[in-house]
Parts: structure tokens; sequence; C-alpha cells
């Protein structure tokens, strides 16, 4: 089962123009300890070890592309939330009823990872998705997943075998993990949707069709954003997207944190792979030409945790506020590279390893 996501989203003009900006906050109420790993698939091992559920699915027309994944739970094949090397970010926000361990059907988490390995932007995206779900979802699973790219940021709900996705236009939008997020303003869906509703006794017809209701998953109201609210005029950055995450996080439920800032240049993407962005430092990750991240955020055999997170989770109380000046660093070294970079080399090669193993350095 995939962790479920508050999700935060963050367009112009509230950011420089042409960056859209996603945060999320992995949520677990039930308190489940997650493996919070983080992993990297170039394109020759993205599907490798695809689960049984979609028969030839991946075996998709096209270029595979390279993805970095964040996991909820150790021997995930999938992930809830991750990027490719196109730009595009996909991330759950909510699920329910995901099918059980034995079931062929794709469980939300694969469907994220089979996406961001052939998706070239946000439509590509949400139409992967569709098709994933109207052809190997479970009949009786709910998901809803938030998909961004440089220019657009659309939301995808599912039930069993339907789904409608709605293209955001706000310029904040934090997405809620209680409940399916596309309710009535429906710009694609599965083919005949009306006619499935009704045929399967999920709407009568009457009224405003609001999707999220037929399946008795609609929160009713819009969450109120957390902590400082952007003003529109362009100053809304990466860190101001991490104090976000920061003030939103419940320490009971917060589980690992990213952010991707999605660029038509070089995007980056940020991951705590530890509980509670509030006591945990986001690392740098980009697409360079041979990215490596360290095993320190893999879990490896016979094991149910990163050695990152055990480590993490020995600190000192006084590591936090040395990981805060560690993050700053990061952040103030890879925008200077940025401001002088139109592509990544390799001198990015390892950006996420050397972070890691920095951040450790203050747990020992």
């Amino acid at each position: 089962m995939s962790s479920t996501g508050d999700c935060f989203v963050v367009q112009a003009p509230n950011t420089t123009e042409g960056t859209i900006i996603f945060g999320r906050n992995s949520l677990d109420a039930d308190a489940v300890t997650e493996a919070q790993e983080v992993d990297f698939y170039d394109a020759s091992t993205a599907l490798e070890g695809k689960p049984d559920g979609g028969a030839d699915v991946v075996k998709a027309n096209g270029e595979i592309l390279r993805v970095i994944l964040q996991k909820a739970r150790p021997g995930a094949w999938g992930g809830d939330v991750g990027a490719n090397d196109r730009n595009v970010s996909v991330g759950v926000s909510w699920t329910a009823q995901e099918p059980a361990g034995e079931s062929d059907a794709l469980t939300s988490s694969d469907i994220l990872r089979l996406t961001l390995a052939i998706a070239n932007n946000a439509v590509s995206a949400v139409e992967r998705i569709g098709f994933l779900i109207s052809n190997h979802s479970s009949d009786d699973a709910k998901f809803s997943f938030v998909v961004c790219d440089p220019s657009e940021v659309w939301l995808v709900s599912s039930g069993g075998k339907l789904w409608a996705a709605q293209r955001v236009n706000d310029g904040t939008l934090r997405i809620t993990s209680k409940g399916l997020s596309v309710r009535t303003t429906i710009d694609k869906s599965s083919e005949g949707l009306e006619d499935a509703l009704k045929a399967q006794g999920l709407w009568d017809g009457e009224g405003e069709l609001n999707f999220a209701s037929c399946f008795g998953a609609d929160n009713e109201k819009d969450a109120n954003w957390s902590g400082e609210t952007p003003n529109g005029d362009g100053s809304y950055s990466l860190t101001s997207m991490f104090e976000t995450l920061r003030s939103a996080a419940e320490a009971g439920t917060a589980r690992s944190a990213s952010v991707s800032v999605l660029t038509t240049g070089i995007s980056c993407h940020w991951f705590t792979a530890t509980p509670n962005a509030c006591e945990s430092v986001f690392k740098p990750f980009v697409f360079a030409p041979n990215p490596k991240i360290s095993p320190l955020t893999k879990v490896q055999p016979d094991s149910t945790h990163t050695l990152l997170y055990k480590l993490h989770e020995q600190r000192k109380p006084a590591a936090v506020e040395d990981l805060k000046a560690l993050e700053a660093a990061c952040v103030e070294e890879l925008n200077s590279y940025l401001a002088e970079h139109q592509s990544v080399d390799e001198e990015l090669d390892e950006l996420m390893k050397d972070c890691v193993e920095a951040e450790v350095k203050f747990y020992r």
C-alpha cells in the first residue's frame, strides 16, 4: 500500500516565470513506520522487475526515461512520489482499498513508476495514468495523483477502473490526503464516464457530476494553505516550500518530504528520506549524466529501513540545528551552479550522494 501525501503546488505569478514548485509531505495515519527509501533508475532499469499486474503494459512505444523515486515501504516496486528526466513529477495524494499482495492489479505506486518511465510531459502522464487505471487497476481501489511539469498541473482521481482529471490553473493549491481531489471540474476522463457511472449506480444523472462524491470520497472543502501564503510577486522559492512543508508537518504522522522545482531548464528534486521535515534536511538531486545516490537511502536485504533512517533516529537533539546550516549550504551551492550553467555536467553526478554523506557525519 502506498502512503498518502499532503501536497502543495505553487505556480506563476507566485514563482519565477516558467517555474512550478511541487511539495509533498508523506503521511501515515496508521503510524506504520515507512522505509523512507529513495532510489534512482536509469533507462535500462526504470521498468525492471515489473509487477504481474498489467501484463505487457510496460512494453511501451518510445523512449524509456530515467526516474528518481521515493518509496513508502521496503520491497515496494513503485513509488509514492517521483520525477523523470523530462521535468515531469508525479505524486500520490490519497489511496484507499489498494489491491492485496496476491492481486495482479496495479497499485497507485506501480502506476506512478510506470508513468514516469515514459511520460514526456504532464498531459502524456495524465493519459498514461488513465490508460493504466482503465485497464489494470483494482475494481475496488480509489486513489488520486498530482501531476506536474514546468507549465501545467493536473489532478487525476480514480474509482475502480474509472478516472477523471482536472487541469489546475490557480496560482496556489493544497491537495489534502483525505479523499479524491477531482470533483466537478473534469477536463479529461474515462471514455463514456457519465454513462459508466450511471450504469454502476454511482450517479443518478441529476445535477452537476461530482466525481469524488460518486465514490463517497469528497473532502467537501478545500484545505487552507499552511504557513505564509504566496503573495503573487514571484518571490515564492524552493526554501519557501521547505518552510510550507515544515509548517504543515504533524509529528505523529509526518514521514518523508519532497520538493520538485520544475523548469524548462534544469529541474531539481529534493528529498528528506527521513521522517518529519521539521527534523530533517532536504537533499538535492538532478538528472546529471550519470547520477549516483548514496546506498544509505536504499533498504538493504534483510532490513526494513535505510541506514540513513536508522542513523537519523539515533541523532542527538543538537544535530537538527547543524542540519539547517547544511541544507542552506546545499541550496546556495546548487543555486550558484544553476546560475552559471545551461545544462548539467558530470560535476553534479554525485550531488545527492555527497549531501547524504555530509548529513550522516552529524549523526556519528
